[in-house]
């Protein structure tokens, strides 16, 4: 079985519930994740991995490796945007760029 399909899977239950109940409370279609444990697809739409992360408060990453975020991209997240929900890692590679652009300009002064 797919990893992916298989996290998703332990987290439903460590939830209580199974993958079809999951599939409703985020709008997803059942077809979608059956069709992806079959591997009649061979990936997950950004949008379903979004859904699911979030309706489990774990990250897209923690879905894709089965790690979770390291706490040094949890603190810029939280530093950066006050939170880490809704901010994704090119928003914190952004605000990282553009730091380093300061950084480097007041340097030159």
């Amino acid at each position: 079985m797919n990893e992916i399909y298989a996290r998703i899977e332990a987290l439903c239950k460590s939830h209580g519930m199974n993958i079809t109940e999951l599939c409703k409370k985020c709008s997803i279609p059942r077809a979608s994740l059956t069709d992806f444990k079959m591997g009649r697809n061979k990936s997950l739409s950004a949008t379903t991995l979004q859904k699911i992360a979030e309706y489990f408060s774990v990250s897209v990453e923690y879905l894709l490796s089965g790690e979770a975020p390291s706490p040094e991209k949890i603190n810029l997240k939280v530093a950066f945007f006050g939170g880490e929900e809704g901010i994704t890692d090119a928003m914190v590679e952004e605000v990282m760029h553009f730091a380093a652009y300061v950084k480097e300009r007041e340097r030159k002064r």
